[in-house]
């Protein structure tokens, strides 16, 4: 792995920012190989996980002819120039229980009633739907309509053929794949394991949030918001705890999250400071060792991203707002690339255009990332609220719908103005 060129640093000791073009061109060139190891689990256990080889079908889907529709199993041939003016007629002679294997079928001119789903019985090959006829009595009926051989039947092997590829490597399995795996049979599945990231919070004045903080103190979000973002991207999360403001502390509690895991989340260490100590034991990890700090975004500006021997470590900045912009842009991807799932070029987040409410001032030369609150109008489009507040209250993240980024070229957006809204998971 190439180590990054030699970094200037500021009067205060920063890298030089970085533009997030930048930043994220620094991540896919130090993002290490997915991992190897899989596992082998139940297919009602297995959504979202990530397939680690080509699943193929053992059997035919399905496995012999089945009707689409209620109605009546025909032969074709039975039912040509049959019309409303001049129907044809056909004897009903049986029907197809559901659930069972018709043994026998319908002698020539004749038909048995077959309902949604029922086995096509020998000598028959379409149904004619049910009001597409006119019952004469009980053992006779009228055919108003024609139909081809085929018709309102789904073949055998129509859906899934013997040995064709249900689902690729890399794939990431969801609620209608389990159910094909099912339809087939399969009962387990091989898939990628989960990507561990550890994570760590810093600082004196943090308590767990479990506990009831003291004067001069304040509860742990960070590391119970961070444990929920990488869930939610299918990650494995451990929490290492809550490391003091001293360099022994924090080496100790990283070196051992860093033997145990593939990305390591360090809260609350990121930014300049007397105690803070984060880029000093992130840098002496491993190499390459730091790879940026600081990246031209508000907020999440203080992020730290460095590798160390093929261990992703990220420095995350304590404003619970900040620690959720970088690990959308930074960590999310990273976990994605490890986790073995194949880039579809599909966008990462659902979007929605929208009306924005009011003036947005943005600084040239940075990114940002405005919270926002959609409100649905009936025939209009929909309004973008910005909500307003500081990167420290983590509240305005749970009043927001979406994000609208402000690219780093742009003063600013005027009210009124159609902007495109990243909706939140």
């Amino acid at each position: 792995m190439n180590s990054p060129a030699p970094k200037s640093r500021d009067m205060l000791g920063r890298t030089d920012t970085v533009s997030l073009k930048e930043a994220l061109r620094l991540l896919r060139q130090h993002l290490p190989a997915c991992p190897a190891e899989t596992i082998t689990l139940e297919i009602t256990e297995a959504l979202g996980w990530i397939c680690a080889e080509n699943v193929l079908s053992p059997e035919n889907l399905p496995p012999y002819p089945r009707s689409t529709m209620d109605g009546f199993a025909v032969s074709a041939a039975d039912t040509f120039g049959a019309s409303e003016n001049l129907p044809a007629y056909l004897e009903v002679t049986g029907d197809v229980p559901m659930g069972q294997f018709p043994e026998h079928g319908p002698g020539p001119g004749a038909c048995y009633h077959i309902a949604t789903g029922g086995i096509l019985p020998p000598g028959t090959d379409a149904v004619v739907m049910l009001e597409h006829t006119v019952a004469v009595d009980e053992q006779m009926i009228e055919v108003m309509q024609p139909v081809a051989s085929g018709a309102n039947v789904i073949g055998t092997g129509e859906d899934i053929i013997e040995n064709e590829i249900l689902l690729h490597r890399g794939h990431r399995i969801r609620p209608q794949d389990i159910g094909l795996l099912a339809g087939v049979g399969l009962e387990m599945i091989v898939v990628f394991r989960r990507v561990r990231v550890g994570i760590i919070s810093t600082g004196d004045e943090i308590v767990p949030h479990d506990r009831v903080p003291p004067p001069g103190k304040i509860r742990d979000m960070n590391s119970v918001a961070l444990a929920g973002m990488v869930r939610e991207n299918n990650g494995r999360p451990t929490f290492y705890g809550i490391a003091a403001d001293n360099e022994q502390s924090l080496t100790a509690m990283m070196l051992e999250a860093k033997s145990a895991n593939d990305i390591v989340l360090l809260s609350g260490s990121s930014s300049v400071g007397a105690r803070d100590i984060g880029e000093k034991v992130l840098e002496k990890l491993g190499q390459p060792g730091i790879i940026f700090h600081g990246v031209a975004i508000k907020p999440g500006k203080p992020v730290i991203m460095a590798s160390a021997d093929d261990t992703l470590l990220f420095g995350l900045p304590g404003h619970p707002v900040s620690a959720a912009v970088a690990f959308n842009l930074f960590v999310r991807p990273a976990i994605i690339s490890l986790s073995g799932v194949t880039d579809d070029g599909l966008p990462q987040y659902p979007t929605i255009k929208a009306k924005l409410m009011r003036n947005i001032n943005s600084a040239s030369g940075r990114t940002d990332y405005v919270r926002v609150q959609i409100i649905i109008n009936d025939n209009a489009l929909p309004e973008a609220h910005p909500i307003l507040g500081k990167s420290g209250a983590l509240s305005t993240m749970v009043k927001a719908h979406g994000i609208i980024e402000i690219e780093e070229k742009i003063q600013g957006i005027k009210e009124g103005e159609t902007v495109e809204v990243e909706l939140f998971d």
